[in-house]
C-alpha cells in the first residue's frame, strides 16, 4: 500500500509492467511514481515483485561522499514489497525484501532509480474475480445398476 505519510498525495495502484521511479514527496518521504507521472504515488500491495534497472542503491551521507565506494548497495535488482511494523503507528513501514535477503525502507532509497513491476501478488479470491470463474456444480452421480439386470 502506500505508507502513512503520503495521504496528502494523489495515489494510485501499481500494475503489472509500470515503470516506476523512486521519488521523495513532500520532500522527505520516499516512494515511487509513475515515470510518465512523477507527481502520483504507485501504491504497491505486499508481495508486488520489482526489478530494478541497476543494483538498488540506499541514500546515506557516506554513499553521496564515497559514490564509488560500497555504501548504500543493496547487492541486488530483484525485490518484493513488504510492510514492516504494522504494530507501530507513525512510522514507515513500505520496505523491500531483495532476493538476496537484504531488507530495505522504501523511503530511505535514493531518487532517480528505475524499476518495473514484474508481478502482483495474487490470491484465489482475485484469480477467481479476475477470470470471473464460478464453481462447478457437482454432477450428478449415475444410479446404482439394478442387480436383477446382472441375471
Amino acid at each position: 500500500m502506500c505508507d502513512y505519510s503520503l495521504h496528502d498525495v494523489e495515489t494510485r495502484p501499481a500494475k503489472v509492467g509500470d515503470r516506476l521511479i523512486t521519488t521523495k514527496f513532500n520532500k522527505f518521504t520516499g516512494g515511487f511514481a509513475a515515470v510518465s507521472d512523477p507527481n502520483v504515488a504507485v501504491c504497491l500491495l505486499p508481495g508486488t515483485e520489482l526489478a530494478f534497472e541497476a543494483e538498488a542503491v540506499t541514500d546515506s551521507f557516506l554513499s553521496r561522499l564515497l559514490p564509488r565506494s560500497r555504501f548504500g548497495r543493496v547487492g541486488d535488482k530483484v525485490a518484493r514489497f513488504r510492510q514492516l511494523d504494522m504494530n507501530q503507528p507513525n512510522t514507515h513501514h513500505d520496505a523491500l525484501e531483495f532476493a538476496n535477503g537484504v531488507t530495505r525502507l522504501v523511503t530511505h532509497l535514493r531518487e532517480g532509480q528505475r524499476a518495473v513491476v514484474l508481478q502482483l501478488p495474487s490470491s484465489k479470491v482475485s484469480i477467481a474475480a479476475r477470470l470471473r470463474i464460478e464453481p462447478t456444480p457437482a454432477r450428478p452421480s449415475a444410479p446404482a445398476p439394478d442387480p436383477r439386470d446382472t441375471l
